[in-house]
């Protein structure tokens, strides 16, 4: 199996959280983590697991309005990106978005193709694909 790759199955909102523990496990020295996926497709809910893996208390809810959240975790601050109502990466400059991906934290990004000409040179690229069923195929890879 490549080791830049991982595909993951949940075919229950229960297999989130070892979904995204093994994610994790996957990536250890990454901090930046890209979600591609339809809408409806679980990018909040993949992420809210992401964060309890990583020791958030805060309540995760997507940032469509704020743009960003800062959540405290046993791991320093997490940023959670939202850009669905972006409509350039420029946008996404003017907050300060580049200084985020820069700052060495975990980065969680929602809506990405909006934003995805300014991501750093080493990022997971994260797809969620649901099934008719509700089953959620989760591939990553390491995008260098």
């Amino acid at each position: 199996m490549d080791t830049d790759t991982c595909s993951l199955l949940a075919p229950t909102p229960e297999d989130l959280p070892p979904s995204a523990r093994l994610l994790l496990e996957k990536f250890p020295e990454e901090r930046v983590f890209a979600f591609f996926a339809p809408m409806g497709a679980g990018k909040t809910t993949f992420i809210q697991s992401l964060c309890q893996c990583l020791g958030v208390k805060d309540r995760v809810v997507s940032p469509t309005f704020s743009l960003v959240n800062e959540y405290k975790s046993d791991f320093g601050p997490i940023y959670h990106f939202d850009f669905y109502r972006l409509k350039n990466a420029e946008e996404a400059l003017d907050i300060g978005t580049d200084e985020y991906l820069e700052s060495g934290c975990y980065c969680f990004l929602e809506w990405s193709e909006i934003v995805e000409s300014i991501f750093p040179e080493r990022f997971v690229k994260v797809e969620i694909e649901p099934d008719e069923d509700g089953t959620r195929h989760i591939h990553a890879h390491l995008v260098k």
